[in-house]
């Protein structure tokens, strides 16, 4: 939506809102929905503001304070000049999975060719110093996912982000990148040189202003968005500690699907991915085939995804006498499994993630299992 489509005074308040320091996007929300309307919120008297739960009067005397009022129409001059488009919460095309999210920012600024209506979405992310195997595995999710269409969401960081977002323009498909900064800089500098392709085929999402710079607060305040806007998340390498894990556990607390590629144990950028695997934090992910099917997409886009398959793989006694348990009777609980298999529960735990791993069976929602 663009600016022209709020009126100058509407933009000025919220912009005016979004300055006010201690009043993040929760508060303001709670604001907005008492008073009406962000510009209701500065005609309102002082004393029915104190009444909200989370206002006192220190975040009072900052809210009235004329600095905000200032900075938010020079801000409002910078988007007004560079025909930057800013989606409001309750706009109509405010992405609609960011929409359940209570955290969700006020206001939304974007450049680019973004259309999320109607299209599959999902995330991917990962460190910065991604290897060969994270290369790769980039290459061939992107290529398996390009016939359904999706939407690739990434921070257009080093390492996965930038992979993965380059792989998704080649393939054609819109990728939108989620910024810790205002839209007037790319962060880093050298990835300007891939802002117009992506721009020309998706675009740019920050709730940052012009003035912001980008700072570590910032990285991992966006990290919500990268894991709000979407249905699912997928890491493709983590160290054992990084930005992806963070975004991996805020999408769990949005209740969204968690995906996770599984990596050699000495392998230090997999410690990461083995770990929320490890924790049931997300699902083993060895294709694009596991995520298509988790997350139920189009059964006869299924049907004409290219799904690579392992021909030949080494099961042991235990393994074995599993998978041919599912291959035989379908669809089975854990504790089923471990029943009929004459199994105890750790046992049959620890099997089946190994399994699940070699890519011979997947896990289901409801703690099913069936092979492959």
């Amino acid at each position: 939506m663009k600016t022209t489509q709020h009126t100058a005074d509407e933009l000025v308040a919220i912009l005016r809102l979004q300055h006010v320091p201690n009043i993040g996007d929760v508060l303001a929300k709670k604001l907005i929905s008492h008073c009406g309307s962000p510009s209701a919120i500065f005609e309102d008297k002082k004393q029915n503001l104190l009444k909200i739960d989370g206002i006192g009067t220190h975040t009072i005397k900052h809210l009235f304070d004329t600095e905000h009022l200032e900075a938010a129409e020079a801000e409002y001059n910078y988007i007004f000049k560079n025909d930057i488009k800013c989606t409001y919460f309750l706009d109509e095309n405010y992405p609609k999975y960011l929409k359940h999210c209570i955290d969700g920012p006020i206001l939304i600024f974007q450049k680019g060719n973004i259309d999320l209506a109607q299209r599959k979405i999902i995330s991917v992310v990962g460190t910065r110093k991604i290897t060969s195997y994270g290369t790769s595995f980039c290459e061939q999710f992107i290529e398996e996912l390009a016939p359904l269409n999706p939407v690739i969401i990434s921070g257009f960081a080093y390492g996965v982000d930038i992979c993965i977002q380059r792989e998704a323009v080649k393939n054609g498909l819109q990728t939108v990148g989620c910024l810790a900064h205002g839209l007037n800089q790319i962060y880093p500098k050298v990835h300007a040189k891939y802002q117009a392709e992506v721009l020309k085929n998706g675009g740019f999402y920050t709730e940052f202003w012009s003035t912001s710079k980008p700072e570590r607060e910032n990285f991992l305040k966006r990290n919500r968005i990268i894991a709000g806007v979407s249905e699912a998340t997928v890491v493709v390498e983590s160290a054992e500690k990084g930005g992806s894990l963070v975004t991996a556990d805020i999408a769990n607390s949005y209740n969204r699907d968690v995906f996770a590629v599984p990596g050699r144990t000495t392998d230090k950028y997999s410690l990461g991915c083995n770990n929320l695997i490890k924790q049931q934090k997300a699902h083993v992910m060895t294709s694009a085939a596991d995520l298509i099917y988790l997350l139920d997409w189009d059964i006869e886009e299924k049907k004409n995804t290219p799904i690579q398959k392992q021909l030949f793989i080494d099961l042991d006694e235990i393994e074995q006498e599993i998978y041919t348990y599912l291959q035989n009777n379908g669809k089975q609980l854990l504790d089923s499994i471990a029943l009929d298999c004459k199994l105890p529960i750790f046992k049959t735990s620890s099997t089946l993630l190994a399994m699940e791993m070699k890519g011979v069976i997947r896990p289901l929602p409801g703690k099913l299992f069936e092979a492959i």
